[in-house]
């Protein structure tokens, strides 16, 4: 029996400014998890400091950043990163990464965790958007493919990870022989544009929208990999 002055409580918290968070909240909520999970939608600084993990869902990148700028969140995100998991989908997936090409005029506001570089739009436009089986790897039933949704979907173009950072490990990738026309790769498995999900220490990055199916092995991933295994147990 576990000591009474021991929270066994996590709290997962979503940024809650704009995007698919919902969906995210749903597939959590859905999970059967050995330790006591709850969701916080976060829109406050208060909320994240309450919070052992957390989600930046998809949606627009630079509309979350600004709104996590005009609500005072923006340094506290990138604090929390540096020391707590975290996920991002899509957009999410963009405010992650070291690096972005074809961001909107003005830039692009990051908040970094993760040694990559992405394009924005890497896919193409809405239009573009489409539906793919992936390859898993390191999660419950890595023989049976995952629907990747991918819309307006960012592309991982290099890996840059420097000696002191932790491996970057990948976890899906889509075939060679799907990646789109309007895109140029080689049929090699080590493509980076290829790479749809990745791992780095705590953080964790998928170009595409695992919420938007009824699928929750990504959600269950995050939990177990990347959350539960960073939570120390306190001291007595």
């Amino acid at each position: 029996m576990a000591p009474s002055n021991i929270d066994t409580t996590v709290i997962i918290g979503i940024l809650a400014l704009q995007g698919a968070f919902a969906e995210h909240q749903t597939a959590i909520q859905q999970l059967a998890l050995p330790r006591k999970v709850d969701v916080l939608l976060v829109r406050t600084a208060d909320e994240l400091a309450r919070c052992k993990a957390l989600i930046i869902p998809g949606g627009e990148s630079t509309t979350i950043a600004l709104l996590a700028r005009l609500s005072g969140l923006l340094d506290p995100l990138r604090e929390f990163i540096k020391v707590k998991p975290v996920w991002g989908t899509c957009a999410g997936a963009i405010l992650l990464a070291k690096s972005v090409h074809g961001a909107k005029r003005g830039g692009q506001e990051l908040l970094g965790g993760m040694s990559i570089t992405i394009a924005r739009n890497g896919w193409g436009s809405q239009v573009e958007s489409f539906e793919a089986d992936l390859e898993v790897t390191g999660m419950k039933d890595p023989g049976r493919p995952f629907t990747g949704v991918f819309i307006r979907a960012p592309v991982v173009l290099t890996l840059e990870p420097a000696p002191e950072d932790p491996p970057i490990q990948v976890i899906s990738r889509l075939s060679p022989s799907l990646l789109p026309c309007s895109l140029t790769s080689s049929n090699s498995t080590n493509e980076p544009r290829t790479f749809v999900a990745l791992r780095q220490g705590l953080h964790f990055l998928t170009t595409f929208h695992p919420e938007l199916t009824r699928d929750n092995r990504f959600h269950e991933y995050f939990v177990r990999e990347c959350v539960i295994p960073s939570i120390s147990t306190p001291r007595p």
